[in-house]
């Protein structure tokens, strides 16, 4: 059998050979400066260039992204989602569909006749009725007639479809103000891959999809092709209209006393809440869209409504007509403009309501919550693009 065994002096000359080499650059002896250093620098941030080893390799890579103030281990954000429960809302909903008058009944045999309605509905494109009870044909698997509230009844031949659910995304509540900004992959792909660099023809990162609505840190910001981009992790840069960001800011703004205010980023399309100086909540919204703007300024609330109806038209026809029943969680603060929840909206992030500041139902209902009447309501715009002019402004609406 051979002997792999080795004599104790060859493995100490070789132990000795290993440590030559790891500590001795043989670039060194060539180098016109003696004090050159020879040795490479462990892996750590050095904020000013050690004198005694050569601070390349993992040492640069460190150094570079805690510039970037991206420190190793990555530290999550001090956050957690609101309550999955606040996501309920307490109403059935049916949407009624566009383009025809809707005609409701005072009584269920009426509505099975088909005759003596005791109002209609005005025809439009956003058309919601909140029942409390359904009835049925003989046989029928579906409903054929809903209840509402006041007692009247709506045909199931008249309605588009029932809600089966409504919007779950949910901001994120704070234990104290994160170091830098932050925010969420906006609901325009089914996913995103990040580039490795900025700028459109830069190769993808070797890095996870990111999916709608997931909160991203942004560790700094880059021009390139005209577009700001965003570094959210090692080597991943996101696009600026790709993410609805937060840029926390506990200063009070002007015009606002006392230490609560609810801050409305037209721009980013993002709400913040702050409290005693700090951050406590955070979320994505859609706000006013052309020509229907959230108007800018320092509002205070002055109402708070469980549950509210919402109805108007701002076109000369009316053609633009909506319909909306028991919106929860409204809180009015600028004439009929008002943060509330908007159970029809399939996503958030981007400007489409006619005034009002839309929020999920989970979102409306933690801030209803949290708020009180005379809490103020600072709306922004940082781009300038929104009109601030009072007499561009009317009455508003949902």
């Amino acid at each position: 059998m051979t002997d792999y065994r080795l004599p104790l002096s060859k493995i100490l000359f070789a132990l000795a050979a290993v440590a030559a080499f790891c500590l001795f650059n043989p670039a060194r002896a060539m180098a016109a400066d003696p004090s050159t250093p020879g040795v490479l620098c462990l892996p750590g941030v050095y904020q000013a260039e050690p004198e005694n080893c050569l601070a390349i390799g993992p040492s640069t890579v460190r150094a570079q992204q805690a510039k970037q103030g991206m420190p190793l281990p990555l530290r999550p954000l001090p956050a957690a989602q609101s309550p999955v429960a606040l996501a309920a809302v307490p109403y059935s909903y049916a949407m009624l569909p566009k383009g025809t008058s809707t005609p409701v009944f005072g009584t269920l045999d009426d509505a099975r006749a088909n005759q003596n309605a005791s109002y209609y509905i005005e025809p439009g494109d956003l058309r919601y009725i909140s029942y409390v009870d359904v009835a049925y044909d003989e046989g029928s698997a579906k409903p054929d007639y809903f209840m509402l509230r006041d007692g009247g009844w709506v045909a199931g031949r008249d309605v588009a479809t029932r809600v089966g659910g409504t919007n779950r995304f949910q901001g994120l509540v704070f234990r104290r103000t994160p170091e830098r900004p932050f925010g969420w992959i906006m609901p325009l792909v089914s996913d995103l891959r990040p580039k490795a660099a900025p700028g459109y023809n830069a190769p993808e990162a070797d890095a996870p999809l990111l999916y709608p609505y997931q909160p991203v840190q942004i560790y700094a910001t880059q021009q390139a092709d005209n577009v700001e981009w965003y570094l959210v992790g090692p080597g991943q840069w996101v696009e600026q209209r790709m993410i609805a960001r937060v840029l926390p800011n506990p200063t009070p703004p002007e015009g606002v006393t006392g230490n609560r205010w609810i801050e409305v980023n037209l721009f980013e399309q993002t709400l913040a809440v702050y409290e005693n100086n700090q951050l406590v909540f955070a979320t994505m919204i859609a706000t006013g869209i052309d020509p229907f703007f959230t108007r800018p300024g320092v509002f205070q609330i002055r109402n708070k409504l469980e549950s509210t109806p919402m109805s108007g038209a701002f076109a000369g026809d009316r053609s633009d007509y909506y319909y909306l029943q028991d919106v929860p969680w409204t809180m009015y603060y600028d004439q009929a403009r008002a943060l509330h929840a908007a159970y029809w909206r399939t996503r958030f992030g981007y400007q489409q309501s006619h005034g009002c500041v839309n929020l999920s139902p989970g979102d409306a209902h933690w801030l209803f919550d949290w708020a009180q009447v005379g809490d103020w309501v600072y709306v922004w715009d940082p781009s300038g693009a929104t009109p601030t002019d009072p007499k561009y402004y009317g009455d508003g609406g949902a």
